[in-house]
């Protein structure tokens, strides 16, 4: 029999938006374009056209000893190529972002290979080798879960983020890396995830509306779906697993 993950429980539109996102075989929707030059631009590790610089030699070169595991297991283009491991980090407004911290960390592992993953609060750091991060990182950026005003790309300085959303329904951001422009209604970044002045500011199109961002969140609030609808799925599961601890922990062998 073929295994079926239970991604999570549940009959609402926040459960059914959690499986989607941790699903791999669900393919996340893209509502923008971002280029791979402004991608490079807003990891702020090397300039667009520059080389990747290497931890070390590519794996034909490196003359690897026999191992079935290496057999089994396809490296990465980077871990190939002998990339850098690099970084990028998200933070998630707690006010109907597409999606929070600790989903976002469960969807990175479901979906994605080669990483390190970190589960904060406020923020999740993703490691890969650098030609990899690019391209996760253009899909994290394009597609139905990120919005520019309620989800953002910051290395450092996330302090305050979930503090309020300002007049235009943008995050607080001590670095002040996006800006919101009222003859367009489009939301650009002006710097890196770093703070580091961009030479074009790049444009993220419009941020959705309060109900489109209600529709798309896996976050349960009061004001919304609340967590109570699902509960008595959470309980079941939660209930089975420790029964299921508790008699394999005390059955004879």
């Amino acid at each position: 029999m073929d295994y079926k993950p239970q991604l999570c429980p549940g009959g609402t539109i926040i459960a059914e938006n959690r499986r989607k996102y941790l699903n791999p075989d669900y393919k996340l929707k893209k509502i923008r374009s971002i280029s791979d030059e402004e991608i490079i631009k807003l990891l702020g590790f090397r300039h667009p056209g520059e080389a990747y610089k290497s931890m070390h030699p590519s794996l034909d070169e490196l003359g690897e000893p026999e191992c079935p595991i290496r057999k089994l297991v396809e490296p990465t283009p980077g871990a190939k190529a002998g990339d850098l491991i690099r970084f990028v980090q998200f933070t998630d407004s707690i006010y109907h972002a597409p999606i929070t911290p600790t989903i976002r960390a469960r969807m990175y592992h479901w979906r994605y290979r080669g990483c390190d993953v970190g589960a904060l609060s406020g923020r999740t750091p993703l490691e890969m080798r650098e030609r990899d991060l690019e391209n996760v990182t253009k899909e994290l950026l394009e597609t139905e879960i990120f919005d520019p005003a309620v989800n953002a790309i910051r290395a450092i300085t996330v302090h305050g983020h979930s503090l309020r959303l300002d007049e235009n329904g943008l995050m607080f951001d001590a670095k002040r890396r996006v800006i919101y422009s009222q003859e367009d209604k489009c939301v650009y970044y002006v710097k890196d995830q770093w703070g580091k002045t961009l030479d074009k500011p790049i444009n993220f199109g419009p941020k959705a509306d309060e109900g489109e961002l209600k529709r798309r969140t896996c976050a349960y609030r009061i004001d919304n779906i609340d967590f109570e609808k699902d509960s008595m799925e959470f309980c079941k599961m939660i209930f089975s697993t420790y029964e299921n601890r508790v008699r394999g922990a005390l059955s004879k062998s």
